[in-house]
């Protein structure tokens, strides 16, 4: 046998145990479903930033989330350095709408790893508590400022739903189930916001209504259950419903929801349970007294008088919402029409601020538990939101992110390439939840981190805490505004009354 003979066969085998190990691995979920072939992802990855200088796009341009945003996020939940050098690279100074914190002359130093007031496991719980004002016999304070939005299993694999699920029992936070209802791959540690769509999976009768005997049933067999969302609307797709296309239902899910194989899942657009505000607040009260815990709803904001005429009703007291998510119009887990995902619902921050004004006029905001979403998984985005009156965040596509998802935005076609959001036994494959799961809890702990870090560097205990009065908003000019002027917000507006607030120093066991 020749040298150029043997030398063929020396390459070929180390390819055949190449692709062995791949597919055999664990950590990388890329190897898996793309043996040998996927190593290039990595070596392109490894040489994006000089290709980058000559051509592509640059490290802060791609979206929704651009490439130093993801290397934040992969880097977080990889336990890596997440740390930048030789300064920013984003336009300070020509970029309108950019944000800037000001610190405080005046920080608070950071607990020491080894302090008692640094509790990585369980850090940063929130302000107020969940349900309290309106006496829910399962009041309670959420552990965690984080937590892991509604995605549904069907739209994320089994897999993916697995890790979410792991990581947030390992991170002490809660998980959405999304509005598919609650799956065997919810069960797996972790506490769950059960979210009830406009299709009641999971809680509807034969004719596809909700059923209030369903309902008892499935939270007395499932008691990790701590809260209910009631689901409005989502920034994917503000005002069309749900949708599972017949490409993502396999038997399982077909069987969980009740519903057609090789038919599109279509949600209604509207519920059946009740079409207004005041029948919104029976139905709320209803879930409440049936299973005590706290009922909040979801929505992305359009018609901003639903929350006009909802606050007003909530006015004498008797009836409410125990807590309030507003999704962006830039969020969503899920795909729809161009038109929907550009321009239908507000983004966030307009949406957010301007339904929250709403409840400070009536002086309502102490009541009710204030929850963002819409890429607000990032820092500086989600102090943003905090001080805008979010009580906490829940994060959505950086959850997938952390846990593998590389932004190939082909979620809605079956095709995802890591497994996040297929069904397809190969592709899926390639995700672990065992070494997947342990990531989403690092980058959930690593954002807390940095928001403690960020609000210390701001002179406050909490994030909850942080004021407008730190937030500054540049124009395209060299010049700025104050947040409170560009979001309309008046003194003490964005933070928790005083009784949550002492309560919460007490329970974090610091002095303000």
């Amino acid at each position: 046998m020749n040298g150029w003979l043997w030398a063929l066969v020396v390459v070929v085998g180390l390819l055949l145990a190449l692709g062995l190990h791949d597919l055999l691995q664990r950590k990388h979920a890329i190897l898996r479903t793309f043996p040998v072939i996927g190593h290039l992802r990595f070596v392109l990855e490894r040489i994006g930033p000089e290709l980058r200088q000559y051509i592509v796009t640059s490290n802060d341009a791609e979206k929704p989330f651009s490439r130093d945003q993801r290397r934040w996020i992969y880097s977080s939940a990889k336990n890596m350095d997440n740390h930048f050098g030789f300064g920013t690279s984003s336009d300070l100074e020509t970029t309108p709408g950019y944000l800037i914190i000001r610190q405080s002359a005046f920080p608070l130093s950071n607990p020491a790893a080894d302090s008692p007031d640094w509790d990585p496991d369980h850090l940063l719980p929130m302000a107020k508590v969940l349900g309290g004002p309106r006496g829910r016999a399962k009041a309670f304070r959420m552990p965690s400022v984080v937590n892991i939005s509604s995605m549904s299993y069907g739209a994320l694999s089994s897999a993916a739903i697995l890790a979410l699920n792991r990581g947030s029992a390992m991170a002490g936070c809660l998980h959405g189930t999304g509005e598919g209802g609650i799956s065997p791959y919810h069960q797996e540690g972790a506490e769950l916001t059960w979210q009830i769509g406009t299709g009641y999976f999971g809680c509807r009768d034969e004719r596809g209504r909700f059923s209030i005997d369903r309902f008892s049933e499935v939270l007395a067999a499932n008691s990790q259950v701590r809260a209910i969302e009631i689901k409005i609307s989502q920034g994917a797709k503000p005002g069309l419903g749900g949708l599972l296309p017949a490409a993502k239902i396999t038997p399982e899910i077909a069987r969980m929801r009740s519903i057609p194989l090789g038919v599109d899942c279509a949600s209604p657009a509207s519920h059946t349970a009740f079409g207004d505000e005041d029948s919104l607040l029976d139905f709320v009260e209803l879930l409440g007294s049936t299973s005590g815990l706290p009922v909040g709803i979801k929505s992305a904001v359009g018609d901003e008088s639903f929350f006009v005429r909802l606050a007003d009703l909530m006015t004498d007291r008797q009836r409410g919402v125990d807590w309030i998510t507003i999704d962006g119009g830039e969020g969503g887990t899920g795909a729809g029409p161009l038109t929907f995902v550009d321009h239908v619902a507000m983004p966030f921050k307009i949406g957010f601020s301007h339904v929250y004004r709403v409840f400070a006029e009536r002086e309502l905001t102490d009541d009710v538990v204030f929850l963002g979403s819409g890429r607000l998984g990032l820092p500086h985005f989600a102090i943003l939101a905090f001080a805008l009156g979010c009580d906490g965040v829940n994060v959505g596509r950086e959850a997938m992110l952390a846990i593998g998802c590389i932004q190939a935005q082909r979620c809605h076609t079956g095709h995802c390439p890591t497994g996040v959001a297929s069904n397809h036994w190969w592709r899926m494959r390639g995700l672990d939840p065992a070494s997947k799961s342990v990531r989403l809890a690092a980058y959930v702990v690593e954002l807390r981190k940095e928001l403690l870090q960020v609000s210390r560097a701001c002179g406050v205990v909490h994030p909850a805490l942080v004021s407008m009065d730190r937030i500054e908003i540049l124009d395209d000019h060299l010049g700025s505004r104050s947040g409170a002027e560009v979001f309309g917000y008046e003194p003490g507006w964005g933070v928790p009354g005083v009784t949550d607030r002492e309560a919460l120093v007490a329970h974090l066991g610091q002095m303000a």
